[in-house]
């Protein structure tokens, strides 16, 4: 007996089993990965709902100056990531940031530091079943330019560039590594291959940008340093200051 049907779940039954519906979300998707970013994105948020909490994914919708926001805390791998980034653009939501983190694979850029994701090594397990090894996964360039503008005018050390997105976050060999460095990719993450891809497959406007954490190539650790903890908090700010540029404001 073969499948009943095509696909045994697709991103518009998990949309409908969790009651999303397009008039329940806004414009713009803000998503952290973790639950405690999230957070402290819903305190600058004004009348936040909860539009559903499933598994350990919750996503709130509200307003910010008058314009409505969607946050999500959309995962720390490609996996989980995949499931949020299905949910949002079955949603139809137009405009996706991605707010996360990196290593830096470059010895200019410091942890502290923030990155805007221009195009990806994909090198991650889930985007080979949406596209072809040719496929060239990007980001909104709209949206990463005025990124990159709206950090800079608020006086912070911003990178843009290629990322290398893994799955095997115990395995950045060096070998590994420096094939990488050798294509472009100046930092590391878990994340923005799936994001973008997938919004790409879908045709909405995404973009990520990251907060340095650590240097794979020195070797420095930076998860406790306070210039982490204060990118973290500075990639929520840009990302609502994109929100109100965006909207003319």
């Amino acid at each position: 007996m073969q499948m009943k049907k095509d696909i045994h779940m697709t991103g518009k039954d998990l949309t409908a089993m969790v009651q999303l519906r397009p008039q329940d979300v806004g414009k713009y998707a803000i998503v952290p990965g973790p639950k405690d970013r999230l957070e402290v994105l819903m305190r600058k948020i004004e009348n936040p709902v909860r539009n559903f909490s499933f598994m350990e994914y919750s996503m709130y919708t509200g307003t910010f100056e008058g314009v409505k926001v969607t946050g999500i805390n959309g995962g720390r791998f490609s996996t989980d990531t995949s499931i949020t980034t299905e949910v949002i653009c079955n949603a139809g939501i137009p405009n996706i940031i991605r707010i996360g983190t990196c290593g830096s694979l470059d010895e200019s850029i410091n942890i502290g530091d923030l990155f805007v994701v221009d195009e990806v090594i994909r090198g991650d397990g889930v985007t080979p079943y949406y596209v072809d090894k040719d496929f060239k996964t990007t980001s909104d360039n709209k949206l990463s330019d005025m990124l990159v503008e709206i950090a800079k005018e608020m006086g912070l050390t911003i990178h843009r560039g290629k990322a290398w997105t893994t799955d095997a976050l115990l395995r950045e060999t060096r070998e590994i590594v420096e094939a990488k460095r050798a294509e472009g990719a100046r930092v590391v993450d878990m994340v923005s291959s799936t994001l973008l891809t997938i919004a790409q497959v879908y045709k909405l406007r995404a973009a990520s940008i990251l907060a340095v954490s650590d240097n794979v190539i020195t070797g420095e650790m930076g998860f406790m340093n306070p210039m982490y903890y204060a990118a973290e908090s500075n990639l929520i700010k840009i990302s609502l200051a994109l929100v109100k540029k965006l909207e003319g404001k």
